[in-house]
């Protein structure tokens, strides 16, 4: 597939990377195998992070051997130069290299994380050590806020920019997207379906066409999928009238207010399965009542341990008022059940 230059880094990156969340739910073997093929069909930028559990050395496995046809990039939470060069070990180890040829600060959102980062002992004296020592090719960022997004493209500090951008959230489209690229940074996409929340392919990568040099990291976890997003820059891009359709109607149905799936609000105190039981509308929009209260049965029925402590809350990277939703989420449940009660009763 077609390639471009990250940036102002030499980087020459596959136009569609791998986001490798989701291989943490395969088997070994399973995301060994997926992984090369992705990179058998053209795929060499594979992004992942520390926190990712077992991605790293799904990543490292599949890849041993073969350094030279692949670009790494991961990630660290930790704000201090300690944790920093802890997590930057760890990733070294499992991916079996010893070089990472993108190394990000994940997640600065807060005043509170931009410094501690820029602290005497933070984050950045850490991998500007590991920079000059080869560990570290290349420095980037990744946010979920784009007041703080847009401060830190300024500094002249990073590489690369990692931020969610699709037609639901455009937020980065007027002033984040082009002040980047005007700079000489790299524009990683992450959540090109919304976190899972836009299920036509098409519709997403055809928005995403539209905006070049940029670069959208879909998580996958089949083949399949991987050929679905690949076919869509085999050509010129065209976007309908019916694309344009399908990508409002998407926009009225989820608005501003629903789960990425990010899953930085995990683990509940409670113990309440926080990320399917907030999808849940999106899972009742797509099967029937009496599917989807049965598909969603354990997550819905955990969310009667919510005692709306607030710590999801604190965690998310949205704001949104998660109990709140929750509860809406399980009083549309119980009705789906309902139904599902009436039809057992019907046949």
């Amino acid at each position: 597939m077609a390639r471009l230059q990250l940036g102002r880094t030499d980087l020459v990156v596959s136009q569609v990377g791998f986001g490798a969340i989701p291989i943490i739910r395969l088997d070994r073997q399973e995301a060994v195998r997926l992984l090369r093929y992705a990179c058998e069909r053209g795929i060499n930028f594979f992004d992942t992070a520390n926190a990712y559990r077992d991605s790293e050395e799904k990543i490292g496995c599949a890849f041993a051997g073969m350094r030279d046809q692949i670009i790494l990039a991961s990630k660290t939470l930790r704000r201090d130069s300690d944790g920093v060069r802890e997590h930057l070990e760890r990733s070294l180890k499992q991916l079996q290299t010893d070089y990472l040829d993108l190394y990000q600060l994940h997640q600065i959102a807060q005043d509170k994380d931009w410094d501690a980062v820029m602290s005497p002992g933070g984050a950045l004296e850490e991998v500007a050590r590991a920079r000059a020592a080869g560990k570290i090719r290349y420095l980037g960022v990744t946010s979920h806020s784009l007041p703080m997004a847009l401060r830190m493209v300024h500094t002249g500090l990073f590489d690369t920019i990692q931020f969610p951008f699709n037609f639901i959230e455009e937020g980065a489209r007027h002033e984040l997207l082009p002040t980047a690229l005007q700079l000489g940074m790299g524009f990683i996409v992450m959540k090109p379906f919304a976190g899972g929340a836009i299920g036509n392919a098409g519709a997403a990568f055809k928005f995403l066409r539209e905006h070049p040099g940029i670069l959208p990291i879909p998580g996958f976890e089949s083949t399949t999928q991987i050929d679905e997003v690949l076919s869509f820059y085999t050509g010129p891009n065209r976007v309908s009238d019916h694309d344009l359709t399908v990508m409002e109607r998407y926009r009225e149905q989820l608005g501003k207010r629903f789960c990425r799936r990010c899953e930085y609000c995990q683990p509940c105190p409670q113990g309440v399965m926080i990320t399917p039981a907030m999808g849940y509308p999106i899972v009742a929009a797509r099967m029937s009542a009496a599917v989807a209260a049965e598909f969603s049965r354990g997550p819905m029925e955990s969310v009667v341990r919510c005692n709306a402590c607030g710590a999801c809350i604190d965690r998310c990277p949205y704001d949104l008022p998660i109990p709140e939703m929750l509860k809406a989420n399980y009083e549309l449940f119980l009705q789906h059940s309902t139904t599902v009660g009436h039809q057992d009763v019907e046949h």
